[in-house]
């Protein structure tokens, strides 16, 4: 891979061309790496930016296999992906990263779990059901009891797959679940933690998330979190012994709960570049896209200090608002020192769709926080209206 790229005669696959496989090939760019992006939208984000576009079902064995036929490297922005083409694929001698095996076990919150649980990894408790009949049956007899968080084993993202149930009048998804325990959250944080092959490993130092309680999508991310060094070493580690146990080489966005008696549990992690790590694009010295690029091409880790306090807020789609879309207040959110906006290349907006996001700098978070509000204030995501 090494004499590939430096050559500039590597070819890199992405799975899935949404904003972080569009992220992705501008920061492959820079060193002249092709990339071959494969998405079912042809006006996919991604599309315009990647060296080669493929249309086609990354769901589908013969389009997957077929895609990673054609590349030196295959990767993904997405965990919703036909593994069984990417064992053959692996097992052909193509380099995947991160390995099939771990995708495999991360797309399904059950066996998630039961990772946890056997590395002795700190997480809520949880049982597994095939249907929602069968957590009705086991609430009747008193196995699980209201209030629980109840979760698709797979398929889920973005808060879809997830549902609160407060009680009988709470409709329970179908399909096979995890319930876990609700907990108690004081806060929410992330960490993102990167492994390349020779073993070396570094962290991003924990963010700190707030979420819609109606969306259940991150409405603020900032950086540093407010937490003690205590808990930001506590975080480290566990990130750390989390990577190494699954032996992960890549990039693994990890969110966590800290509870109100102050116990870290583990939430769920994703093996990809994260919502939770945007951040990282203005105010770090190493993003979390060039630090995937090192660890999966077996290159040294980049630094992983700050160069700057910022919020993050995410971009969406304002109520009731759809078609071509239209950035109101745009310029007046520019003006704002500090504010640095990135557009996804979303043709058409709809209520809560992810169109893009703000990172807003400063010398410390309270003021990132005051600048943040005065965006949100300003900047909406709205349909044109000629």
């Amino acid at each position: 891979m090494i004499e590939k790229l430096i050559t500039s005669n590597l070819k890199m696959g992405i799975i899935a061309g949404g904003q972080l496989g569009k992220m992705l090939v501008q920061e492959a760019s820079r060193w002249d790496i092709s990339t071959y992006i494969l998405d079912p939208d042809s006006e996919c984000s991604a599309r315009n930016v990647a060296s080669v576009y493929v249309q086609g079902d990354f769901n589908d064995f013969e389009t997957v296999y077929n895609f990673g036929k054609r590349v030196d490297i295959l990767t993904f922005e997405l965990e919703n992906v036909n593994i069984d083409a990417l064992q053959q694929l692996k097992s052909e001698g193509l380099k995947i990263v991160p390995d099939p095996d771990v995708l495999a076990l991360i797309q399904d919150k059950g066996l998630q779990k039961e990772f946890y649980l056997k590395h002795h990894l700190p997480s809520s408790d949880f049982a597994c059901f095939d249907d929602k009949k069968s957590i009705e049956k086991a609430l009747k007899s008193g196995e699980i009891a209201y209030p629980f968080v109840q979760k698709l084993r797979k398929g889920g993202y973005d808060g879809h797959g997830v549902a609160l149930v407060k009680s009988a009048e709470d409709a329970l998804l179908d399909g096979m679940s995890i319930v876990e325990d609700k907990v108690e959250i004081a806060k929410e944080i992330a960490v993102i933690v990167a492994r390349n092959s020779m073993g070396e490993i570094r962290s991003f130092p924990a963010v700190e998330m707030t979420f819609n309680d109606e969306t259940n999508l991150v409405e603020e991310i900032f950086s540093p979190a407010n937490i003690s060094l205590e808990e930001e070493q506590r975080l480290k580690e566990l990130s750390y012994e989390i990577i190494k146990k699954l032996d992960m080489v890549g990039l693994l966005a990890i969110e966590f709960f800290i509870d109100k008696e102050g116990k870290i549990l583990i939430n769920e992690v994703a093996p990809r570049p994260h919502n939770s790590g945007h951040h990282t694009i203005d105010a770090m010295v190493t993003s979390q896209l060039k630090q995937l690029l090192r660890a999966i091409l077996d290159l040294p880790l980049g630094s992983t200090e700050l160069t700057s306090a910022s919020v993050m807020l995410n971009l969406l789609g304002e109520a009731g608002e759809h078609g071509a879309v239209y950035y109101e207040g745009f310029v007046e959110a520019m003006a704002i020192e500090g504010v640095k906006i990135h557009l996804y290349g979303k043709k058409t907006t709809r209520p809560s769709r992810k169109m893009g996001h703000v990172t807003i700098l400063d010398k410390s978070v309270e003021n990132a926080l005051k600048k943040a509000e005065k965006v949100k204030s300003i900047l909406k995501v709205k349909a044109w209206k000629k």
